[in-house]
């Protein structure tokens, strides 16, 4: 299950294309089963019908607690580290772990949640969501996590989606320097939920909420006296772990359904290999659990390979921008895993926060969630791995559960702000308009899988149709991740953005993720956003978004404009210069990061109206400045 050289690669990637059924097989005998499968793999791309391990028995957490327990129990499992530096952080061993994650369970089990229900788990980054999520897997339920901050009207959108039949939620959060109402939000999105029987609170801070007799339970009394000991639900391979909404930024959210065997296989096999985890080594993967980075990589795959994975409740620049090297250097950490948006944050509030730390652990960086500029890459490589750690570029989605392109940490070329090669096991292509595959290099074309891997999405909850338009439409034969990519001459991938961030300028495609790479190399620039607007002219115009060391002003901001058009011009040609750039303090972003990137497409279209929910952005009020000061 371990590659351990670039040679070894080679050779199971050879093996997976050749003998697929016999790849997974060997794999998946790493796990503990309680029935073997009949059968690898039965696939159809067009309906979409995807079956893996079929016949088999297991109960997932077996395999990511149980199964440790013999020869680790007192091994760390989960390291807690707490929002305000000087609350004490906590440690749960494997033999712990195993401990809550029952208790809970039982809890569950006492408020009448059974196999096949939904839960919805909406909760900040404390050790009870890690609890109440693999408690739900260990009873058969589905467990349906939403980020923390999204506002009642998204939550209630995932609840009635799901159906839920409880939600999980704790009294309130800490995020940075401020304590926010969870139990109130809960309260408001549940008014028009009526699959919802039950509400479960987790203490956080002591805060008084209001509790609904025979609906709210409180977890610190339901769980007293209750065991310890909770026998793991026999699951079927395909039966459903889990429902994971998309942003759902336009229409309706889309539940990604994952199952448990193939899911498994893959987040642990994903997850050993890309970072080349050793058994003493701890990981700190910087994401929420209301994503997939944060189930696939925080949680699954680190404990499914008896790893110690690092939880962090807080932000990165609080109560500095230090907080992140505070945290590698008191846990030791080997194993550090962000987004390239908190790099780039990072980079702006400047590298004295930075430098003080040796950080003398840390063996390999990863970045996760969108391309990361060149920029931004070398950054990271000098100032946080001090030119001696390894980077992988990971590219993976909700949909995939698992990274599919991305170095093998030490083992595979790098080449920075490039994803590079795909797993075994994955078969990724490039099709051009006509849907035909682009064997050459230095192509840019649509990114799509034509095998399927374990970790495969099923369906989208209740709506299979909207699976097959979404994903199995477009390019018959193919999974079609919705995303541009090109291959070097050396065969590495590079990711250049979704096909609806890719802007055609007289004819000429350009990924925006490309532009702001180039728009980052100068010197003056921090961060930006390209997105196109319709051109009289070119049918589409490039807008940029800038934000500076410090915001230009008057004839400073003509100057700067001059100099961001020369960078892009010889980083990509005249033909990609910008058409409009407004400088800006900041980006609208979500508060795991993201940016909204429909709300500056609607700007640079002149469009401020119908901008959709902005409650979920970490600063509303930067929309209205944006609104303000754009370019028309």
């Amino acid at each position: 299950m371990h590659i351990t050289d670039y040679s070894e690669y080679q050779t199971d990637y050879q093996k997976s294309l050749e003998e697929p059924d016999l790849f997974w097989a060997e794999i998946a005998e790493h796990f503990h089963w309680r029935k073997k499968w009949n059968k690898v793999l039965e696939w159809d791309f067009e309906k979409p019908d995807i079956k893996w391990f079929l016949g088999a028995k297991l109960n997932i957490t077996e395999n990511c607690i149980d199964r440790h327990l013999e020869s680790n129990a007192e091994k760390p499992a989960l390291i807690w580290e707490p929002n305000d530096s000087s609350e004490k952080h906590k440690i749960y061993s494997y033999k712990d772990l195993h401990s809550e994650v029952c208790r809970f369970a039982n809890v569950l089990k006492k408020l009448g949640v059974e196999k096949g229900d939904r839960v919805c788990i909406y909760m900040p980054m404390i050790p009870e969501l890690a609890f109440a999520l693999l408690a739900c897997a260990r009873i058969g339920a589905v467990h349906s996590v939403v980020f923390a901050g999204f506002s009642a009207n998204s939550l209630s959108d995932r609840i009635n989606d799901a159906a839920a039949k409880l939600v999980i939620c704790s009294d309130a959060m800490c995020r940075g320097a401020k304590q926010l109402a969870v139990k109130n939000t809960v309260d408001e999105a549940i008014k028009n939920c009526t699959s919802v029987e039950k509400v479960l609170v987790v203490n956080r801070l002591d805060w008084p909420i209001q509790l609904k007799p025979n609906f709210d339970y409180l977890y610190d009394i339901e769980s007293k006296g209750i065991s310890d000991h909770c026998p793991a639900t026999e699951m079927d391979a395909e039966d459903m772990l889990f429902i994971l909404y998309t942003s759902g930024s336009t229409g309706k959210p889309k539940g990604v359904v994952h199952t448990t065997a193939g899911y498994m296989v893959y987040a642990a096999y994903s997850f050993k290999n890309v970072f080349q985890y050793d058994n003493n080594d701890i990981h700190f993967c910087t994401a929420d659990i209301g994503w997939i980075t944060g189930h696939s990589y925080i949680l699954y795959g680190p404990l499914l390979n008896g790893a110690s994975t690092v939880m962090f409740e807080g932000v990165p620049n609080y109560p500095d921008a230090s907080r992140f090297w505070q945290i590698i250097e008191k846990h030791s950490i080997t194993h550090f895993y962000t987004a390239p948006t908190a790099i780039r944050s990072l980079m702006q509030s400047g590298s004295d926060y930075v430098i003080p730390y040796a950080m003398h652990s840390l063996k390999v960086l990863g970045t996760v969630g969108e391309p990361i500029n060149e920029e931004a890459w070398h950054w990271y490589h000098t100032y946080v791995g001090k030119e001696r750690c390894q980077i992988v570029d990971t590219w993976f989605q909700t949909e995939t559960g698992g990274i599919l392109i991305s170095a093998l940490a030490g083992i595979s070329p790098l080449c920075p702000a490039h994803a590079g090669q795909p797993l075994p096991g994955i078969q990724p292509v490039l099709l051009d308009n006509n849907g035909n595959e682009i064997v050459e290099n230095e192509i840019e074309g649509y990114l799509c899988i034509k095998f399927p891997w374990p970790s495969i999405l099923r369906t989208t909850y209740g709506d299979h149709e909207r699976c097959r338009q979404t994903y199995f439409s477009s390019y018959k034969g193919y999974y079609f991740t919705g995303d541009g990519a090109k291959r070097d001459k050396n065969g590495l991938y590079r990711i250049i953005g979704r096909v609806d961030d890719v802007i055609n300028v007289s004819g000429h495609r350009f990924g925006t993720a490309e532009i702001e790479n180039a728009v980052n190399q100068n010197k003056n620039v921090i961060e930006s956003a390209v997105v196109g607007y319709p051109h009289d002219l070119k049918g589409q115009g490039i807008y940029v978004y800038v934000i500076c060391k410090e915001l230009p002003t008057g004839e400073e901001q003509n100057w700067l404009r001059s100099s961001i058009i020369q960078t892009v011009s010889e980083e990509i040609g005249p033909i990609a210069k910008p058409d409009k750039i407004q400088f800006v303090s900041a980006l609208p972003k979500t508060r795991s990061g993201k940016i909204m990137r429909r709300i500056l497409r609607k700007v640079a279209e002149g469009d401020s109206t119908n901008l959709g929910d902005i409650t979920t952005l970490l600063d509303p009020l930067v929309v209205e400045e944006i609104i303000n000061g754009a370019v028309l």
